[in-house]
């Protein structure tokens, strides 16, 4: 098994950043691409971004494109969403995800492990 957790959620006022990180913990010896996926209050579950294990094929929703960066961290099995110029739309939970594979993918069912999720509130 594999555990997730994501830190760096909180508040942040329309045109500024934040930066969520994702950890892996448990069944680390093998590498794992990496998800990012936000809900909305009301809202279904939606993609944000996602890369491949070594951190190649980074892809992006087009409601975050030029504004998101997904990276890997230095140690294994991390990795990171740096948020900027955001919106009050980006006002979500956040979720790190990660398919037990080396490449990522947009599809939520494509993800056997997920995090708990951390809140992310953008204020106009």
């Amino acid at each position: 098994q594999v555990q997730l957790v994501e830190s760096g959620g909180g508040l942040v006022q329309a045109g500024g950043s934040l930066r969520l990180s994702c950890a892996a913990s448990g069944r680390t010896s093998s590498r794992y691409a990496m998800g990012w996926f936000r809900q909305a209050p009301g809202k279904e579950r939606e993609f944000v971004a996602t890369m491949d294990w070594n951190g190649g094929s980074p892809y992006y929703a087009d409601s975050v494109k030029g504004r998101f960066t997904i990276s890997r961290g230095n140690a294994k099995n991390t990795g990171s969403l740096q948020m900027n110029s955001m919106k009050p739309e980006d006002t979500a939970v956040y979720y790190c995800a990660a398919p037990q594979g080396l490449f990522g993918t947009t599809r939520a069912s494509g993800y056997a492990y997920w995090g708990q999720g951390t809140q992310v509130t953008v204020s106009s």
